[in-house]
């Protein structure tokens, strides 16, 4: 049985929670270099008997900064959350990341929040890792304060493969090149998306290929075009195969992003339900076609290449 999470939305945590192992960071994806991190801070917790929190923020500090970064997620809040669980974590804070928090001095950061309000012990960070007013604080300066503040900083080398070094970046530029293979690889798991069934302009069924058009939100675009993908509701843990055109359908003169699913074999209706869609290869890159008849040639070829998969 996965154990449940205490989630806290501010720096207020129960008395068992002071004196932790404290993970910060944005950990989106939870890739393998983050999952190399939360294996380590699992052999703290059984050495030193504590318990495990991570402090990450909603929204991404990059996207509260840069406005019109609208798509940029590997993985939504909900989808961290159910990822950490599997790495034994005790608790999350989800901070609210705005104007008042982004002006917090560095010093301030480290003695009211990490010393006074969490009692950390040991701070699990990046190298890279910055906070506090314009980005004022950094690694150096946290581990200046160990002695001061009673705890210890660990900063474990970045994970590389083939001379890369996995990060939330590198899986987003795979992805939006097309890279699928590669970004699921470094996810170590598939890529997915997570989102509610929208009522859409019935253009799949008018052709005979109903879909399932689903908001991406604020999830990275991947390389628009065709992928193979399997399909599950909230709630139940069976997968259904299925093809899924992720784009703008030029053929259509679309302007705005979604996602469309085409099930195999399934007939029941999906509109406002909750669906997780993973995503297992690409097929092609997405394309206008002249007429409605050259599009429905493609999408029978489309088909049989995704059932193979």
């Amino acid at each position: 049985m996965v154990k449940s999470i205490k989630i806290y939305n501010n720096f207020n945590i129960k008395l068992s929670h002071k004196n932790s192992i404290i993970l910060i960071g944005n950990f989106d994806g939870l890739h393998l270099g983050h999952q190399k991190l939360f294996n380590l801070a699992q052999n703290f917790k059984k050495k030193y008997s504590l318990k495990i929190g991570v402090m990450t923020f909603e929204p991404m500090p990059k996207m509260f900064f840069n406005k019109n970064l609208k798509n940029f997620r590997i993985s939504n809040q909900k989808q961290k959350i159910t990822l950490l669980k599997k790495f034994d974590v005790d608790f999350v804070i989800v901070k609210k990341f705005d104007k008042k928090f982004s002006k917090t001095k560095s010093i301030n950061f480290i003695k009211d929040i990490l010393s006074n309000r969490l009692g950390a012990k040991f701070i699990f960070v990046s190298n890279n890792f910055r906070f506090g007013n314009k980005r004022e604080g950094n690694v150096k300066q946290l581990i200046q304060y160990e002695t001061l503040y009673n705890y210890k900083i660990i900063k474990p080398k970045p994970l590389s493969k083939n001379k890369k070094i996995i990060s939330s970046t590198l899986i987003r530029k795979y992805l939006e090149n097309g890279k699928l293979d590669k970004a699921n690889k470094f996810l170590n798991r598939e890529w997915s998306i997570e989102g509610k069934v929208i009522k859409g302009r019935q253009l799949g069924k008018k052709i005979g290929f109903p879909t399932a058009n689903i908001d991406i939100k604020s999830y990275i675009v991947a390389k628009p075009g065709v992928y193979a993908v399997k399909v599950k509701k909230e709630n139940t843990t069976k997968f259904v195969r299925g093809i899924a055109n992720l784009g703008y359908r030029p053929t259509f003169n679309q302007k705005k992003i979604l996602l469309e699913v085409h099930l195999f074999n399934f007939a029941e209706n999906l509109y406002n339900k909750n669906l997780t869609v993973n995503f297992l290869k690409f097929i092609r890159k997405e394309k206008k076609f002249k007429n409605i008849g050259q599009l429905k040639k493609q999408i029978k070829i489309d088909l049989q290449k995704a059932r193979k998969i």
